[in-house]
């Protein structure tokens, strides 16, 4: 996911993605800890998502 898909998306948008995100990133540790985890990149990369989103999302609620 690129900032500038980020920055595009409303706060409602950010948020339901940041839910599936995390939810998503409990599933890989969760397929990490049994062994079964087949793209070990994608846990970086959800980390990272989820890291941008809070970001952006931080910076629109100091605007408002």
């Amino acid at each position: 996911m690129k900032i500038d898909e980020v920055r595009g998306m409303t706060p409602d948008q950010l948020n339901d993605t940041l839910v599936s995100l995390k939810k998503e990133q409990f599933n890989l540790r969760f397929q990490k800890a049994t062994g079964q985890i087949e793209k070990t990149h994608r846990v970086d990369q959800v980390r990272k998502d989820i890291a941008r989103i809070k970001t952006v999302l931080r910076g629109k609620q100091a605007q408002a």
